[in-house]
């Protein structure tokens, strides 16, 4: 905190008022907090739209097993993207549905054309991607 630059914010009272209600209900201890988190948030968000920029991330997925050659496929893609995928985790679900959630580590690009190739596959009932990056 030694090197902490201090500097003022102009709001609108209601504005400012609902900003109070959100980071009490978040739980932050004061708004320079919520402030700090909301920049940093920012710009993660803008470095890992860059196609080129490192980034992790997971993608998670809900799929009926017994279609067609799919779990077949899904392995295969895994086996060819060693380099991306850091780590899975499967859940049977049911008798027919798995919930697996792939952790992903590269090129925000090469994420986001593995996770779109995955979620694209027949029996794929959902998926979802979400990724972050450890520096802004």
């Amino acid at each position: 905190m030694d090197n902490i630059k201090r500097f003022g914010v102009s709001i609108e009272p209601d504005l400012l008022k609902k900003f109070d209600k959100l980071i009490d209900q978040e739980g932050y201890e004061n708004r320079s907090e919520a402030i700090r988190d909301l920049i940093r948030n920012s710009l993660i968000s803008t470095k890992k739209h860059d196609p080129e920029s490192i980034a992790m991330g997971t993608l998670t997925m809900i799929y009926d097993h017994h279609t067609g050659n799919l779990t077949n496929r899904l392995l295969k893609i895994q086996h060819n993207h060693t380099q991306e995928i850091l780590t899975t985790t499967h859940i049977h679900l049911d008798h027919d549905n798995c919930l697996e959630v792939l952790i992903l580590k590269g090129k925000t690009k090469n994420i986001q054309k593995l996770a779109d190739n995955i979620k694209s596959l027949k029996g794929i009932k959902h998926g979802e991607l979400v990724t972050t990056t450890s520096s802004y």
